[in-house]
């Protein structure tokens, strides 16, 4: 009983320390802590084997991922290829498809290997302009970037994105696994999201609801977002409000797409003969180098675009590692093996145990790598022992990856909406909330069907 205790307590004090802007890596070591005294463990023991076991062995298996993922970012946004692209959707789709063109630009920059952050701010400027032109509420940007960045793109078949990645690793698979049931479950979230986006604006405007961005500047400056990417990001931000991309000097819009198609048809093709972290490496290495040849005429600083990417990495990186390293120290104490084994034996679908552990594990980390992370390395043998199709595996875990890990407390959510769109999670949460927790999770339960009938 105690040890049950420790550990709620620990996953609670880790939600609300993260949800108060603490670092990430201190909330993470607090949270040990806690589950580590009522657990009855070893302080040290925990501390210096399993948390530490848990840190190095994620960092070690996915740095190289997050490092080449972030240097290609930053080359993409240097280069001014992000704003080209998303300038080159706002023209094409107008003020009058604003929502589409919002989903479009993060979605296509998303799936093509971009970093989130980079996709939400090189977005936004573009998203207020067609707002702004048809006076749609604001308060609905964070809801469009979210959606187009972490919803149907990083969880679906072929895409680069680590969520879709780490499975590879435990099940087997190539990043296509999932076959069909995986593309239509893709489409049904992207579908469903766009109509509920669409509408739901649609009936703002309705009601009287104009442009009208949030003016209370002192609410913003007492509560800086949690997510410690956002805080080297926030000046940023400000810089882009005041240039708009129609006042910079843009690469041709089809060599800045060239990348982003190359790394995710790389990737796909190298996964057949390669490891997955491999083929992704490669894939990554080839989008950095096609952005630098193609658009040499817009290269900054090349040491630059390296030295910031590295950082980004580092912090991306530590971040989650410090979340699979809490995992591995409360996957020492009892009450874990309770919770697992309850989960293993829950009736129904053999699938559906796979599916509530990862959603609940990266809902409570707010982390969609960070509870996979935490989840697969427990799971994986246990349900391959059963004789399941290791690619219905992996595709459920991505999708349960992309479902509760979107709660107030995750770090891009806070990110988007406090530091990139200068929102409040009261104004402008709740459509994130129906569009990457409720869709997601209820397209979750019927691939979990769909793989246990086919």
């Amino acid at each position: 009983m105690l040890s049950m205790i420790g550990l709620i307590g620990a996953l609670a004090l880790l939600i609300v320390l993260t949800m108060k802007g603490i670092n990430i890596i201190i909330a993470a070591l607090l949270s040990s802590i806690v589950v580590t005294l009522f657990g009855g463990l070893n302080l040290e023991t925990a501390l210096t084997e399993y948390y530490m076991d848990g840190f190095t062995g994620y960092f070690a298996s996915w740095f190289l991922i997050f490092l080449l993922g972030a240097i290609f970012g930053k080359v993409m946004q240097d280069t001014s290829a992000a704003d080209s692209i998303a300038n080159w959707i706002k023209n094409t789709m107008g003020p009058s498809r604003a929502v589409f063109a919002v989903v479009a630009a993060a979605a296509l920059m998303t799936f093509g290997g971009v970093s989130l952050f980079v996709v939400g701010f090189s977005v936004y400027p573009i998203a207020v302009s067609l707002f702004k032109s048809a006076n749609l509420p604001h308060r609905f940007i964070p809801a469009a970037l979210v959606f187009g960045s972490i919803s149907f793109t990083m969880t679906s078949p072929g895409s680069p994105e680590i969520q879709n990645l780490i499975p590879t690793q435990f099940f087997g698979t190539t990043p296509t696994a999932g076959g069909i049931i995986g593309v239509l479950m893709g489409l049904l979230i992207m579908t469903t999201g766009g109509l509920y986006l669409g509408r739901t604006v649609r009936k703002a405007v309705a009601n009287g609801e104009t442009f009208s961005p949030p003016t209370d500047s002192a609410f913003f400056s007492n509560n800086k977002a949690a997510n410690e990417s956002a805080a080297g990001l926030e000046s940023e931000f400000h810089e882009q409000t005041v240039v708009t991309t129609e006042e910079k000097n843009l690469p041709n819009v089809v060599f800045a797409l060239i990348p982003l198609i190359s790394v995710i048809v790389i990737l796909n093709i190298l996964a057949n003969f390669m490891s997955s972290t491999g083929a992704a490496l490669i894939s990554l290495g080839c989008g950095i180098i096609l952005a630098w040849i193609l658009m040499y005429n817009h290269v900054k600083e090349l040491w630059g675009s390296l030295a910031n990417g590295s950082h980004d990495a580092l912090i991306a990186a530590a971040n989650t590692c410090a979340v699979v390293g809490f995992g591995s120290v409360a996957s020492q104490v009892s009450a874990f093996d309770t919770v697992v084994d309850s989960l293993i034996n829950i009736p129904g679908p053999p699938y559906l145990g796979l599916a509530i552990a990862v959603t609940l594990i990266c809902g409570i980390t707010g982390s969609a790598s960070g509870g996979l992370g935490i989840a697969l390395p427990i799971l994986s043998p246990i349900y391959l022992a059963q004789g399941l199709d290791p690619g219905a595996m992996h595709r459920i875990s991505a999708l349960a990856s992309g479902g509760l890990d979107s709660l107030p407390h995750n770090g891009y959510v806070v990110t988007t909406i406090r530091a990139i769109c200068g929102e409040t999670h009261i104004r402008s949460y709740k459509p994130i909330f129906i569009l990457s927790v409720v869709i997601p999770t209820i397209v979750l339960l019927m691939a979990v069907i769909l793989y246990s009938i086919f």
